[in-house]
């Protein structure tokens, strides 16, 4: 929704309040901006309210409605005068011939009788209070946008459907309780209303498994989960129903990769279907991209060799803790050893895994002996992502990093960059730091036990403490 704000210059004392009703009236009338649920006349039956069973003939409704009635041949020259005015809903053209004239069909908020029309622009093309009129207007199921046919039917001192999902064919819904009852009529409007919508499914539960994708129950359509999508203009393929994918952190993954020049490093920690990777390597830069999922390293190769940059990605399937012990440790030390020939670049680290990343921070503590490294690197900027519940939770999610990284972050802190809104006093951040000497040849003091043990020898948590941490 628009607002719109009128600007007063400053007077010795206010200008009426009709004055500015009549203002505000007409800035609505100028931008066209009628919202049709406002009105009883447009708003779906009261009688639908409570509907758990889509029914809908039940959507029928007779109403009256002003309209203008003028020759063929003046509709050019009218139409121009009431353009603000017409009546704009789903599947129905404001303007329809009748009688071997035209009907012009306006909007009942702003237009309730013939002088709230422009007539004296009007009267200079021939068109008088006699061709204005009030008359019977049937309205269906069709003529209602999804979000207006869910605001009658639900209850209405609850919070409603405040958002959803899109990605390919399929709608992904995340219902809270109150709203389940209606899961299926809400699937089935959704379905009717959204363009090239085939397949709606719910969030059915919270991630709490090992590869962190979505459990999906299915409330209508096919049982379709392969999709195709574009993020920034990049095509993905993927298998939705078994890879993590959430089109809200688009903005996010084009702000990284706008950060990333040609040539740049990127290791991509927890790449998924390589949201942050697969646009990084068609700019040219180096990425190592790593995820734990077999279907999503699957999707990962497919879509790099789909956005032609093979060339420039290197894959792995592995737990993020290997990757950074082994391939990320090797691939770092030998660019180091060969910067001196190389041209300028940034060595960037992503891990956006935000429920648990934090936890994989201490694998960089003591990556390198002091001998390994060279006297001026080119030290690695870490973007990490994490979710912080409580009241400041920008602090919280600093503790939490320094915490797991074992360290305080001064000079090396880059910035701790607000993502999005998750839950009520839950939000998610991305913390981005510089490494340094210190931390990266300076092993942690003391690595606590896993906070999942469940009831392993120290031995056998020493060996676990290399693979994925449980939450």
């Amino acid at each position: 929704m628009h607002v719109f704000l009128l600007m007063f210059s400053a007077v010795t004392r206010p200008p009426p309040l009709t004055k500015i009703v009549n203002l505000l009236l007409v800035s609505k009338r100028l931008r066209h901006y009628y919202r049709n649920m406002e009105s009883t006349v447009l708003s779906p039956p009261a009688s639908v309210r409570g509907m758990r069973e889509l029914q809908r003939a039940e959507f029928q409704k007779h109403v009256q409605i002003p309209r203008l009635r003028v020759p063929e041949s003046q509709v050019q020259r009218v139409i121009p005068l009431v353009k603000k005015l017409l009546l704009k809903m789903e599947h129905l053209h404001p303007v329809r011939a009748v009688e071997n004239q035209r009907e012009i069909l306006l909007h009942p908020i702003p237009v309730k009788n013939w002088e709230s029309l422009p007539t004296a622009e009007l009267e200079q093309q021939q068109v008088t209070q006699e061709n204005f009129s009030h008359a019977d207007l049937e309205l269906t199921y069709e003529n209602w946008s999804a979000n207006e046919i869910l605001k009658s039917v639900l209850p209405e001192n609850e919070e409603g459907l405040s958002s959803f999902s899109r990605i390919g064919h399929i709608v992904h819904l995340n219902l809270r309780d109150h709203l389940l009852p209606y899961k299926q009529l809400i699937g089935e409007v959704l379905r009717d209303k959204l363009p090239n919508c085939r397949t709606v499914v719910n969030k059915a539960a919270s991630i709490d498994n090992t590869y962190r994708n979505f459990q999906l129950e299915l409330i209508c359509g096919e049982p379709d989960y392969q999709v195709e999508t574009k993020e920034n203009g990049v095509p993905f393929e993927f298998d939705f129903s078994k890879v993590y994918w959430n089109p809200r952190l688009s903005t996010e993954h084009e702000r990284i990769v706008n950060i990333l020049k040609p040539n740049d490093v990127l290791y991509d920690v927890f790449a998924g279907v390589g949201p942050f990777s697969v646009p990084a390597a068609k700019k040219r830069c180096k990425v190592l991209a790593n995820d734990l999922n077999p279907v999503s390293y699957q999707w990962l190769q497919h879509n790099a060799k789909r956005n032609k940059c093979l060339t420039h990605i290197k894959m792995f399937n592995k737990d993020g803790r290997e990757f950074i012990l082994k391939d990320l440790r090797e691939d770092l030390l030998e660019r180091w050893r060969t910067s001196a020939a190389a041209e300028p670049y940034n060595i960037h680290i992503t891990m956006n895994l935000p429920a648990m990343a934090v936890e994989f921070l201490d694998a960089f503590r003591g990556l390198y002996t002091p001998e390994e490294l060279p006297e001026e690197p080119s030290y690695p900027l870490v973007h990490v992502y994490s979710f912080a519940k409580g009241e400041n939770t920008k602090g919280l999610v600093q503790q939490l990093v320094e915490s797991n990284l074992d360290a305080a972050l001064g000079d090396e802190l880059q910035g701790i960059s607000f993502v999005r809104n998750v839950a009520p006093n839950k939000d998610m951040y991305r913390v981005s730091f510089r490494l340094t000497r210190t931390l990266l040849t300076t092993p942690k003091q003391l690595l606590g036990k896993r906070p999942c043990s469940t009831g392993e020898t120290e031995e056998e948590q020493a060996v676990a403490a290399t693979k994925v941490k449980c939450v």
